[in-house]
């Protein structure tokens, strides 16, 4: 299991790359990243909300209320042209932090 600390710095682009296929809800979006990541990442909707706030008031994603097929209404998430800008880096940034760890972890099997 992937330790808290790791998970709050991942935390937006795990968010970030689920929404930039389609809007979800939040508890799909929770549910997608814990599937995805074969259960290394999980988020409560208790710790999802609050991330997916503050991303909408920088603007990364907009949020909309719909009619889930069982009646209920949902809240959904969208990544926006801002939220898809700011994807491209922080992916490349994640990439690059996980080629420094990796070379340090070879550097120490020598």
């Amino acid at each position: 299991m992937i330790g808290s600390n790791i998970k709050r710095g991942s935390s937006e682009l795990a968010i970030l790359s689920v929404l930039a296929e389609h809007p979800l809800h939040g508890y799909e979006i929770a549910r997608r990243i814990e599937s995805r990541t074969r259960s290394a990442l999980r988020f409560t909707l208790a710790s999802i909300y609050p991330l997916l706030y503050r991303m909408e008031s920088r603007g990364w994603v907009s949020s909309f209320w719909q009619e889930a097929p069982t009646g209920s209404t949902r809240r959904y998430y969208r990544l926006t042209a801002a939220g898809r800008k700011k994807l491209v880096p922080l992916r490349e940034e994640w990439k690059e932090l996980f080629r420094a760890l990796e070379r340090l972890a070879e550097a120490h099997l020598d």
